[in-house]
């Protein structure tokens, strides 16, 4: 049973949606790096639900309290080690016994043998997700010292469609910097985003949910970056992307519309421009042979309907082991996607620090510090 993730900058998280606090420990960082509450703070509330009815009703401040690691707004380069307070639970409203559709109930029975915390969904629930924002959060703070910029916006919802990722690097620049600044949905239309919103109510008056997708990009990594076969760098994103409770797939560049091209259609031909060499298109999405090639990383991330949904659902009581009919209660986002998409720059944030410092070293994390 491990709950830790990473080579050089590992991560691990802990905690239940129920429990006192939920956590993490960072650990890998150099001594002397920069770390702004404020703004982490202030990029953390993208994750908090909100008071506009596309989200869950369940408040909670969300205020990472640094327990060590941090001495004077700077890293000691001892583990960074962190907490958040869970201050707005209803345990009342999770019962044991009948398995909620969609849910880990059934697997993490069978997993823990009936020892594991259901209240609210315990360690599986995207409650922990808030630790995982945290982390990658800070870690996109010593990335940006190097220039690299991350950031991920809605690209679909229940059909509704925000442009993609500009293949213009400057007006991708550009994108990323306003979704940084955005305090709304995180989406580059904001006519998709009003359509979007429609979409997320009229599921949530309907006691139902939606999906979609989320597009991340992260521009300004060196080429070189990832291994060939077991830490690559769609291997490493994607199994920190897979994290997120929800994610059902990821796909790198143009992903699995490969599958309709032909190879001189989707291989990217190499020029030279401004004295140095990159690919004139981006189907790869910044990756080949598993290492980054200079160009922008480019990958979307398909999320399920939030499985919390208020119809009546037929089920099986784990403790009777008999067939009941389930109608559940408790508070529950009608959609997870707006608040997903921090957390997905996030852990992007912390995967792509990990590989960096594998390949430079952990010195090469101060080199941009000031």
């Amino acid at each position: 049973m491990k709950n830790t993730i990473g080579n050089a900058v590992t991560f691990t998280v802990f905690g239940e949606s129920h429990g006192p606090v939920v956590g993490g420990v960072l650990d890998g960082l150099a001594a002397g790096l920069a770390v702004d509450e404020k703004k982490l703070s202030e990029q953390m509330e993208k994750r908090r639900a909100q008071k506009n009815g596309i989200t869950t009703t369940r408040q909670e401040a969300d205020k990472v309290r640094i327990l060590s690691g941090v001495w004077q707004e700077r890293t000691t380069g001892t583990p960074l080690a962190f907490v958040i307070e869970n201050t707005n639970t209803r345990s009342e409203d999770y019962l044991m016994g009948p398995a909620r559709p969609g849910h880990a109930d059934w697997a993490a029975h069978q997993k823990y043998g009936g020892f594991e915390d259901f209240r609210g969904g315990g360690h599986f629930s995207g409650r922990l997700t808030a630790p995982l924002a945290a982390a990658g959060l800070i870690c996109q703070q010593i990335l940006e010292t190097h220039g690299i910029r991350v950031g991920t916006h809605i690209a679909r919802i229940s059909g509704v469609r925000d442009r993609l990722f500009s293949q213009d690097e400057q007006e991708l620049l550009k994108e990323l910097y306003y979704l940084q600044q955005l305090k709304d949905l995180p989406v580059l239309d904001e006519k998709a985003g009003c359509k979007m919103k429609e979409a997320i109510l009229d599921a949530r008056d309907e006691g139902d949910s939606v999906g979609g997708t989320l597009e991340t990009a992260v521009l300004g990594l060196a080429g070189g970056v990832g291994e060939p076969f077991f830490d690559t760098v769609e291997g490493v994103l994607s199994k920190l992307v897979f994290a997120i409770p929800g994610v059902k797939g990821v796909a790198f560049g143009d992903g699995f519309g490969f599958a309709d091209l032909t190879g001189s259609e989707a291989n990217d031909e190499l020029q030279i421009a401004d004295g140095r060499i990159r690919s004139v298109t981006n189907h790869n999405g910044g990756v080949n042979g598993g290492v980054a090639n200079g160009m922008p990383i480019r990958f979307q991330s398909c999320i399920k309907p939030t499985p919390s949904i208020y119809k009546p659902q037929n089920t099986v009581d784990l403790c009777t082991k008999r067939e009941v009919k389930l109608q559940i209660n408790g508070r529950h986002d009608p959609c997870i996607l707006p608040r997903a998409a921090i957390v997905q720059t996030a852990v992007t944030s912390l995967g792509i620090l990990d590989l960096a410092t594998q390949r430079y070293g952990t010195l090469w994390q101060k080199e941009g510090c000031k």
